[in-house]
């Protein structure tokens, strides 16, 4: 059996899907958070400053289907649940961390160019 074809250009290639979700804003804060060790909604809300709670709620619902995060939740009065990464999520602790790198080292030639074309436009 062939490996099939992915081509992350179109659309409807699940790679690009999984590339999707792993580029959205609230998905890398999450990740980045959850890197740390399992938390609590509420201390991932407060962790991840701006996301709505029905952002957040979809983000851990998306990342839990894809398999990145693992929610449990411990049966007791009142109920807690914690999202921790799974073993495929904290493999992109190291990619997502090179991206922070690359914004953190290349962040002030970004804020010279966004504050020259502004000037220009």
């Amino acid at each position: 059996m062939t490996e099939p074809h992915w081509d992350p250009f179109n659309r409807d290639c699940p790679t690009r899907r999984l590339l999707d979700r792993i580029g959205d804003r609230w998905t890398v804060l999450v990740i980045g958070a959850l890197a740390e060790g399992p938390l609590r909604f509420g201390e991932l809300a407060r962790r991840v400053d701006g996301v709505s709670q029905k952002m957040l709620t979809q983000t851990l619902r998306g990342l839990e289907r894809d398999g990145l995060v693992d929610r449990t939740l411990y049966p007791q009065v009142p109920p807690r649940v914690e999202y921790e990464l799974t073993h495929a999520g904290r493999t992109l602790r190291e990619p997502l961390g090179a991206l922070d790198a690359w914004a953190r080292t290349h962040m002030s030639g970004v804020i010279a160019a966004r504050e020259e074309y502004d000037r220009a436009v």
